[in-house]
């Protein structure tokens, strides 16, 4: 998927304002073929696979989605 500079700059925009992982906000958008609005309709009401895909994007054991804490083991 070719995602542009100004595209990659509004989801850490979205992701920095919600308090959430870069690696989570680029999954949602995925997931939502980069509708704004189902984004906010995931990002709100969550979803599985976004973890399972955010975490294939990163190393990290621990991302953030808001003021929750989701660890890769739990996922």
């Amino acid at each position: 998927m070719n995602i542009d500079k100004k595209e990659i700059h509004d989801i850490k925009s979205w992701a920095s304002v919600r308090e959430t992982s870069i690696e989570i906000a680029e999954a949602i958008f995925e997931l939502a073929n980069h509708d704004e609005k189902l984004a906010e309709q995931i990002w709100s009401e969550g979803n599985d696979e976004v973890l399972k895909l955010a975490f294939s994007k990163t190393k990290a054991d621990k991302l953030f989605w808001g003021e929750q804490t989701i660890e890769r083991k739990n996922v």
